[in-house]
């Protein structure tokens, strides 16, 4: 009997309900929070929109140029550039951090070009690409490319060289070959490096399409924010800038569902 007055006491839930993550409430209310604080600063506090927007402001001249046709040009042109560069960046970057972590000796010779070309800053070379490639797109991919690699590449070399040991001796033990410690040991094991990697370059890849609009660009959200800085438009430029923004958490958000869909198992004891 209080067997089953203790089952019928357990809580039912319907088929329809649903539960709000708390990480996304939580980071709701943050960016309220903060945009309420930022309304207020720009509005009472330092009151000079040619310093600050508020963002009702912003939100106003996002409109305006949609309405004008000209934002959508703005987006269009700047995601055929990062996409391909970005694209482009993490197929190469993967291949040779494959081949790097492979090759010790190729490793060690190309470490210190390695180091020096991640430390290299890319807006020096800027007019260079103009003047190799043009001012079409392939010179604006070429520097988004070169801005986002080199994470790609470091992260992938030290998630194939830093496998655990243990896990390898285990699948040579089961009579593993070669391609199955590969493909099943040691790439799942380097995968959350990688996708550490992948996430690094999506900042420098939209970094790298603001440089890359610097220098001899028509349209972009690089362009609009050169050139509404050049004219004082504030609000537009944080148009862009937001922009930006947003599009780095969509392709972090992206990113970190393909680690969920790659390797599952890194997830199922971590609350949702």
């Amino acid at each position: 009997m209080s067997t089953g007055l203790a089952r019928s006491k357990s809580p039912v839930r319907p088929p329809f309900a649903f539960s709000v993550p708390p990480a996304l409430w939580r980071g709701a209310i943050a960016f309220l929070l903060a945009a309420l604080a930022w309304e207020i600063t720009a509005r009472y506090i330092i009151a000079n929109p040619l310093f600050l927007s508020p963002l009702s402001s912003v939100a106003v001249r996002t409109v305006e140029l949609w309405r004008e046709g000209e934002l959508q040009n703005h987006i269009w042109v700047s995601f055929v550039e990062f996409f391909w560069g970005f694209l482009s960046a993490a197929v190469v970057g993967i291949l040779i951090g494959i081949v790097l972590a492979e090759w010790r000796t190729l490793r060690q010779f190309c470490d210190p070009l390695l180091s020096m070309m991640y430390a290299t800053p890319i807006i020096a070379l800027g007019p260079l690409f103009i003047l190799w490639l043009g001012i079409g797109v392939v010179s604006k991919i070429a520097i988004i490319f070169l801005t986002a690699v080199f994470p790609i590449i470091i992260n992938t070399i030290a998630g194939l060289t830093t496998t655990e040991r243990t896990l390898i001796d285990v699948a040579r033990s089961l009579s593993a070959t070669p391609t199955q410690i590969y493909t099943k040991v040691r790439l799942p094991a380097a995968l959350p490096f990688i996708i550490a990697g992948l996430r690094l370059s999506v900042a420098r890849a939209l970094v790298g399409v603001v440089v890359a609009e610097l220098f001899g660009a028509r349209a972009g959200l690089g362009f609009l924010i050169v050139n509404s800085a050049q004219s004082f438009d504030t609000a537009a430029i944080f148009v862009g800038v937001f922009i930006l923004a947003a599009a780095g958490v969509v392709s972090v958000e992206l990113l970190k569902l393909l680690e969920v869909k790659l390797a599952p198992w890194r997830f199922q004891d971590q609350e949702h």
